[in-house]
């Protein structure tokens, strides 16, 4: 099987796809359970690693912790500079994060309309 890598500009890491097919590819960056979530929790006001593991799908701190390490190598995210004392930094999405914000309102009409008994998503989101 072919690999296909692409040297990502925001760390000089090499990010491996599955192939060349950008659905595919786009789902190797957020087509876990947690990264579109993260985002979404950012976009509504969210910035401290405390604030998102407060979140209501109360994700594990293990892979919280995980998921925004990678998300931040990815380009999705950047990270606050720690105070001293502080144990988890904030986070802000980057223009490259920002750009999934249409893909999760779609997901959330979507939801709206096809799953019944979903919370309605915020007015301003």
């Amino acid at each position: 099987m072919l690999a296909f890598c692409k040297l990502d500009s925001h760390d000089g890491r090499m990010t491996k796809f599955r192939s060349g097919c950008p659905i595919a590819s786009s789902l190797d960056l957020v087509g876990d359970k947690w990264t579109l979530l993260i985002v979404r929790s950012l976009a509504m006001g969210a910035s401290s690693y405390s604030d998102l593991a407060r979140q209501p799908e109360k994700i594990a701190s293990n892979i919280l912790a995980d998921r925004l390490s990678r998300m931040v190598a990815a380009g999705l995210l950047s990270e606050a500079a720690r105070r001293q004392g502080v144990h988890k930094g904030c986070y802000r999405l980057t223009a490259k994060g920002a750009a999934l914000l249409p893909v999760i309102q779609a997901l959330a009409r979507w939801g709206e309309a096809e799953l019944p008994e979903r919370w309605n998503a915020p007015e301003r989101f």
